[in-house]
């Protein structure tokens, strides 16, 4: 991946492959698995997580087109990317990852069972960390990324209601 990826070592890209490998198993098991039903969703609730998926998938697919050459399913930058802070990227560093959390939740809630939101979980857990690393290596690629980082949310343009702004 040397040739198509910046990394700073060996052990950085297998992070990076350990991340992805991570965040697409949780991904498939809550979007597939189909376990028991515990409870029948309240058709208010079963409507608004369809939304939430429709509304993740959109913003899914956006980010992906947002991003041009410089998308990757690893959290590394690409050789000939460059530093995206306009469309949905001015709302959310990474509205890739907000959408798969839309889809991830709005499978496990409508699931009826509490395992899917239990993978739901765990699958929030490895993007946030596969947030942090990669923006660890977009601040090595790119010198404005801080600047960036310090007033644009990391996941749900909400964040920048609840989050005081730095000086």
């Amino acid at each position: 991946m040397g040739m198509l990826h910046r990394s700073g070592s060996r052990r950085e890209t297998a992070t990076a492959y350990g991340l992805v490998a991570a965040q697409f198993t949780l991904l498939l098991v809550v979007v597939l698995w189909s376990p028991p039903r515990g409870w029948e969703l309240p058709d208010w609730l079963d409507r608004g997580a369809g939304l939430l998926g429709l509304a993740g998938a959109f913003w899914l697919v956006a980010g992906i087109a947002g991003l041009g050459r410089s998308v990757s399913a690893l959290p590394l930058p690409v050789v000939h990317g460059t530093l995206k802070i306009g469309g949905l990227y001015r709302l959310s560093r990474h509205p890739i990852y907000t959408g798969v959390l839309a889809l991830a939740w709005s499978a496990a809630i409508r699931s009826g069972s509490p395992w899917p939101l239990l993978v739901a979980l765990a699958l929030t857990a490895v993007l946030h960390i596969k947030a942090r690393f990669e923006e660890k290596t977009l601040r090595r690629a790119y010198p404005g990324y801080a600047d960036y980082a310090s007033r644009t949310p990391r996941f749900l343009p909400l964040g920048r209601m609840a989050r005081p702004r730095r000086r």
